[in-house]
């Protein structure tokens, strides 16, 4: 029994002591503001360390706004890491208006909206079997005023103008 937990033991220790893919949210950007909703794309740096591409089998997501969950789902198969190499993932987050109206009265104390988004990268290691990368990224989005509207055309003017 000893050689069999001194065996668990070293082999415990080694995958300890490897190196696993590491992941880093680059940047969260607004894409798409429709009648229904907001389109939050996140950009996500994944390190592959090893020789072979490894498959990510389900990005899985959660988007809070002051502590409330407005948005989760997940993305099956969206590919795979390269090999020895870094990728760049795209995430992409659907949030509901009724979940941001849900919000208002937070909303109108700073006019910005406040985010956390959680991310796991569920990957599939040889030999191990799924591995979870999770990741959080918290900023805020700040809502355009009318002023800023306003100002959005006259800059638009500006440059055609230049152009001409």
């Amino acid at each position: 029994m000893d050689y069999v937990d001194k065996a668990k033991n070293y082999v415990s220790e080694k995958v300890a002591e490897m190196e696993k893919p590491e992941a880093t949210v680059m940047n969260v950007d607004v894409k798409k503001m429709s009648f229904d909703s907001i389109s939050y794309h996140a950009k996500v740096s994944v390190t592959n360390p090893y020789q072979v591409p490894i498959p990510i089998m389900e990005i899985a997501y959660v988007v809070k706004c002051y502590g409330s969950i407005v948005a989760t789902g997940t993305i099956p198969d969206p590919g795979s890491l390269k090999a020895k190499s870094t990728t760049l993932v795209d995430v992409p987050a659907k949030v509901p208006h009724s979940a941001i109206l849900s919000l208002v009265k937070d909303i109108a104390a700073d006019w910005d909206i406040d985010y956390t988004l959680e991310l796991g990268f569920i990957i599939d290691l040889p030999v191990f079997g799924n591995f979870t990368i999770p990741l959080t990224y918290s900023g805020e989005y700040k809502l355009p005023t009318l002023s800023d509207l306003w100002r959005g055309d006259e800059e638009e003017e500006k440059q055609e103008q230049e152009n001409k």
